[in-house]
């Protein structure tokens, strides 16, 4: 399914820079849950009831799958039932999707796309045509993960869970550190530029997220140097500013050797990373940046950062 980037979602992007963290974790919009349940219905299909007229009698496919998770959820709850009682299985999810607070919401979306994962995508194409679905259990994971994204909702379903962005190592030593360190006087340009290359991932534009990422970079070299008065060229790329703050011993001597492969990383892992993908024409052929190399980036760029500035305010 196409995921279309409104004005409205730009503007809210845009007041949202200079947050400690690029995402929230404690309240689920009810737009977000519309758009769930949207998923949903494309890709486990929807509930009929068994008449004489469908299907000779038989209950669609997809209607085992909406009782499963009624059910189940009854069940893990301590609830007779979810929902409304005169109400379809399938409606009775989405009432519960639409009312329930946070933990319920996260809990009846992990449940419902393990089912999709695990047994609507086993459907062959008759049953897939019978239950009316139109979206693999791939395409409906992708699309779940790229709402949360595009609304600031830091989870996402990976591998039959659902799990806090900020579980994961890299985002909490280097993503929030970073924020923190950027919103501090003298590097509010890397700051925006930094928000700004998150923007571009949640939208799924991977190729400006990474050109983005080094430009935050760059940019933070910068201001470092104008902070200690060290002179360097305004067109300056991030080789010869690295050259300029090992020059003027921001990393400590006696640990220059051991940071000799960092700096070689520095030099050339993120400049090179962005120059392949996005810095360049791409030719007759557009080049397609995975999502993964855009999130490479933005932990790269982020521990750059970090180490940077923290050496700045180390260094007397």
């Amino acid at each position: 399914m196409a995921i279309f980037d409104l004005f409205s979602k730009r503007k809210k992007r845009q007041e949202s820079q200079g947050k400690p963290d690029v995402y929230q974790y404690d309240a689920i919009p009810q737009p977000f849950k519309i758009q769930v349940a949207h998923i949903w219905r494309a890709a486990l299909g929807r509930w009929f009831r068994p008449t004489g007229y469908y299907t000779h009698g038989e209950a669609s496919p997809a209607s085992e799958l909406w009782e499963l998770i009624q059910k189940t959820m009854a069940e893990e709850k301590g609830l007779w039932a979810i929902g409304q009682s005169d109400s379809d299985p399938e409606e009775r999810c989405i009432q519960y999707l639409m009312t329930a607070d946070t933990d319920g919401t996260l809990d009846i979306i992990e449940l419902s796309f393990k089912v999709i994962d695990r047994f609507a995508r086993d459907f062959n194409p008759y049953q897939q045509q019978e239950a009316c679905i139109k979206l693999s259990a791939n395409e409906a994971i992708e699309d779940l993960n790229v709402r949360f994204r595009e609304h600031g909702i830091g989870y996402q379903y990976i591998s039959g869970d659902i799990i806090r962005v900020d579980s994961q190592f890299l985002h909490a030593e280097a993503v929030k550190p970073a924020l923190a360190l950027l919103n501090e006087t003298g590097f509010s340009g890397p700051a925006d530029e930094f928000m700004r290359a998150f923007d571009h991932h949640r939208k799924g534009d991977n190729k400006q997220a990474i050109a983005e990422a080094l430009k935050a970079f760059e940019s933070t070299m910068k201001s470092i140097c104008t902070m200690r008065k060290w002179s360097y060229g305004p067109k300056d790329t991030a080789k010869p500013l690295m050259d300029i703050l090992f020059t003027n011993g921001l990393v400590p001597p006696e640990l220059e050797t051991h940071f000799g492969g960092l700096r070689s990383a520095m030099e050339s892992g993120l400049p090179t990373l962005a120059n392949r993908t996005s810095r360049h024409g791409q030719g007759v052929t557009p080049v397609e940046i995975p999502l993964h190399f855009a999130a490479y980036a933005l932990h790269l760029v982020a521990s750059n950062i970090v180490f940077l500035i923290e050496c700045h305010k180390a260094k007397k």
